[in-house]
């Protein structure tokens, strides 16, 4: 006789119960997203089955430089992140608003609804992932306006947690506060065990886990298993990849507007926006409106937008951000700096992307460093330069 759900807060599974899992998720009416192998990278889709996860294969990255390869262990989430995030599902990169139809008298305007679509349930989210979830929370649903299609698919989200034991070269997610263990935020949380024998600790954080825990075969969880999945983080924690030294960096980058070091980053910078497309957390967007070629169709399309195009910042017939220097400058100081202003949080959770994914191999935490080292004291942001400019994606 299996032990009660209330018993089974805490369940070890092998594949077998891994792959139940995803299958309850389905059955229950979720569309199942989690990571898999395409394009020499490990992206996100939706699965069907354990045999789409990424087992066996780990990532090399370091700044400007993503590669996969093989690993000796089977581990089926023995990587850290790749160029996909979460946002894309719940903030599309593109998403249409409405469209109209000419009618006798006018337009009919058809709102676009997102009921229809089924909920979504992520499998394999890192902490600084769900801190990223947190983030935009905050700013499509935890201020003064809401946003009902992000809204929408948020609440009917089903979140099942990764505890990360293989940070890369570019993470920095210890420094942030975000990871590498998950603390909040999820319904489900997973700790791969590579024992032998290779398993699964799975615990519920939520009503709905804890009923789902009842499909699946396992065997209750001891307290060694518990102590493997915190050694596990303990240890990723060690070997981050980077770090950041937090402490007043929001005052830091205030006070050095005009350090010499935005003009040597901007020599680099080719302001092709990736970091920003890679970013779990940036939430800027543009709107844009098209009709078909006779006039009796229109429709209103939001799409992500960054703030390294000219396009931007442009106001009153120019951009206010005209050179590389000041973009990839508003970049860091909103990320790092006003966001905290804006939302209570930094807006970086350490996840590294923009690390690896920039082409030019910009090290954000390299930045940071050598303007602490050498700080040179700018524009006072008490003039609201500062808030106004540069703190507002």
């Amino acid at each position: 006789m299996l032990p009660s759900a209330a018993a089974r807060a805490r369940l070890v599974v092998d594949g077998t119960g891994l792959d139940q899992l995803l299958g309850l998720l389905r059955d229950a009416g979720y569309r199942v997203i989690g990571p898999t192998v395409r394009d020499r990278s490990i992206v996100l889709d939706e699965l069907r089955s354990i045999s789409e996860l990424p087992r066996g294969w780990t990532d090399d990255q370091e700044p400007g430089s993503y590669r996969l390869r093989r690993r000796e262990d089977g581990a089926y989430f023995g990587w850290a992140v790749g160029p996909h995030s979460w946002r894309q599902y719940l903030f599309p990169a593109r998403t249409r608003l409405w469209r109209a139809e000419r009618s006798d008298d006018g337009f009919d305007v058809v709102i676009d609804d997102p009921s229809g679509e089924p909920p979504f349930a992520f499998v394999g989210v890192r902490s600084c992932d769900l801190h990223a979830i947190a983030i935009q929370d905050r700013v499509f649903i935890g201020g003064g306006q809401t946003d009902p299609l992000y809204a929408h698919r948020r609440q009917g989200c089903f979140v099942v947690a990764v505890h990360c034991s293989d940070p890369a070269a570019t993470c920095f997610c210890s420094s942030m506060r975000a990871g590498p263990r998950a603390e909040g935020g999820y319904d489900l949380a997973l700790t791969e065990l590579l024992g032998p024998p290779h398993e699964f600790l799975l615990e519920a954080a939520t009503e709905k886990a804890v009923a789902l825990l009842d499909g699946i075969d396992g065997r209750p969880s001891t307290p060694d298993d518990v102590v493997a999945s915190l050694e596990a983080t303990a240890r990723a924690a060690e070997r981050m990849g980077r770090r950041v030294e937090t402490e007043g960096i929001a005052e830091l980058l205030a006070s050095n507007l005009e350090h010499s070091r935005w003009d040597e980053v901007a020599e680099r910078c080719l302001a092709c926006s990736n970091c920003t497309l890679v970013c779990p957390t940036c939430f800027c967007s543009s709107v844009e409106d098209v009709t078909d070629l006779t006039g009796a169709e229109a429709e209103r399309w939001r799409r992500w937008d960054s703030c390294f195009t000219l396009d931007h910042s442009y106001l009153n017939g120019a951009s206010v951000r005209g050179t590389h220097r000041d973009r990839y400058r508003q970049w860091l100081t909103h990320k790092l700096g006003t966001w905290i202003e804006q939302f209570g949080s930094s807006g970086c959770v350490g996840c590294g992307r923009c690390i690896t994914w920039c082409p030019a191999g910009i090290d954000l935490t390299e930045e940071v460093a050598a303007i602490r080292a050498e700080p040179t004291q700018g524009p006072d942001p008490a003039d609201g330069a500062m808030s106004v400019r540069e703190g507002q994606g």
